[in-house]
């Protein structure tokens, strides 16, 4: 039986080493986008200072509306979501939730979306150097209106534009978000990471639909939604494998992490930190859960420094 360590061990991640302000987290698990709605709704229940840091719902130029009801259901193992980006929009944001931000200590991620190029890069000159917002995070899986509706994230080409355009506008670090509904992710990777991107969130939600019976229509006001949770971790864990062996930038893992061993799984397929999302509606606690869980695998396994399992799986 191997000997715990008596000291505690090191949680610490940089997740975007190569960005002159860089994002040192004191832990590897972040909320996904879309989940804890701004972080701040949670503080007087769950410890999110305890957390290596809070990414927003998806925030655009001016408020959405988001899709028609009914906007979620719940399948085998997952959930399907249509929310369609609903928030307040970036000036709500900045005047209402960015002064509660500031009092709390863990860093805060603006998850961004647009229809445009244009709308993204607006976005990023409103945000960069904001007092209280540690690093933004693209949304690519938006429909590019210039584009016929095609989302920025399943074209190489197009996944780079963007990024190119925001990357010259932000100077804070900047995640991309990549969508699993794609022929090759491999290459949009690639593209996102070589067009400036600090670090690469895998996966967004997978493409899916589920059908009233009784009604015989989509259950769906959107007819189709985004699948997340338990049921999509193989396809996650896959895609974090593929490209974290193929580019020079830290790959954050996302899709189906309910516990501290999915989490650890996730690390050894290369990823340097990770996003709890769809375990959080079960338990707002959950991501608080897996910072204790990791932390205590890494005593009981004698292993001093969380970076010592990331890829540690890879042949």
């Amino acid at each position: 039986m191997q000997k715990k360590h008596s000291i505690a061990p090191d949680l610490t991640v940089q997740i975007a080493p190569r960005n002159s302000i860089g994002l040192l987290l004191k832990n590897p698990v972040m909320t996904a986008s879309g989940t804890y709605g701004y972080g701040v709704e949670y503080k007087d229940s769950v410890d999110i200072e305890a957390l290596g840091a809070i990414i927003c719902k998806g925030t655009t130029l001016e408020p959405w509306n988001g899709n028609a009801q009914p906007r979620l259901i719940e399948t085998t193992h997952g959930l399907l979501n249509a929310v369609g980006l609903e928030n307040i929009g970036i000036k709500s944001l900045i005047s209402d939730v960015l002064p509660q931000w500031r009092t709390l200590h863990v860093p805060f991620i603006i998850n961004i979306a647009g229809h445009s190029i244009d709308e993204y890069v607006q976005l990023a000159e409103i945000i960069d150097g904001l007092d209280g917002v540690h690093a933004v995070e693209l949304n690519i899986s938006c429909p590019n209106v210039a584009c016929g509706g095609m989302e920025f994230g399943v074209d190489p080409d197009m996944a780079a534009k963007v990024t190119t355009a925001v990357r010259s506008k932000l100077k804070m670090p900047m995640l991309v978000k990549l969508s699993p509904n794609v022929t090759d992710i491999v290459a949009i990777a690639t593209a996102v990471a070589e067009a400036g991107a600090d670090a690469l969130t895998l996966i967004n939600t997978v493409s899916g639909m589920a059908i009233d019976i009784k009604k015989r229509r989509p259950s769906l006001g959107n007819i189709f939604g985004g699948l997340s949770g338990a049921a999509i971790k193989p396809i996650a864990l896959a895609s974090v494998y593929r490209v974290a062996q193929r580019i020079d930038v830290p790959v954050i893992g996302c899709g189906g992490i309910f516990c501290a061993e999915d989490a650890i799984e996730f690390f050894m397929a290369g990823a340097s930190a990770v996003q709890v999302g769809t375990a959080s509606f079960c338990d707002p606690n959950a991501p608080i859960k897996i910072v204790n869980g990791i932390a205590q695998y890494l005593q009981n396994n004698a292993i001093q420094n969380i970076r010592d399992l990331i890829g540690a799986a890879r042949i």
